[in-house]
């Protein structure tokens, strides 16, 4: 039990999803005078928590039939999509704004 307990969940990140949270992090920088910092704060979060409890997202399933996983950032509305690939690995694929009246192909 104490083995499982100190190993560390690898998070990766998909370059799709840096470049949608880079993107979302500077708009929000630009447009958001009163919370600049609002978007990279609840990111930061959300990716701590995934590596704590990586069931922590909603269940989303992409076309594929793999399970994608969502928690929603609640301050900017965004969610980041994941994907548990082992014990070891949670995979982020895309950090998509939830206003956007779509979801991300995934």
């Amino acid at each position: 039990m104490e083995e499982a307990a100190s190993r560390a969940v690898r998070l990766e990140i998909a370059p799709r999803a840096a470049l949608d949270a880079e993107r979302a992090a500077r708009w929000w920088r630009a447009n958001r005078p009163a919370a600049t910092e609002l978007f990279e704060e609840e990111l930061a979060v959300v990716l701590g928590q995934l590596r704590a409890a990586p069931a922590v997202g909603v269940v989303y399933r992409a076309a594929s039939g793999r399970e994608h996983r969502r928690p929603l950032m609640r301050g900017t509305r965004f969610h980041v999509y994941y994907r548990v690939v082992s014990s070891e690995v949670i995979r982020v694929v895309a950090v998509w704004s939830a206003l956007r009246g779509r979801t991300p192909r995934l």
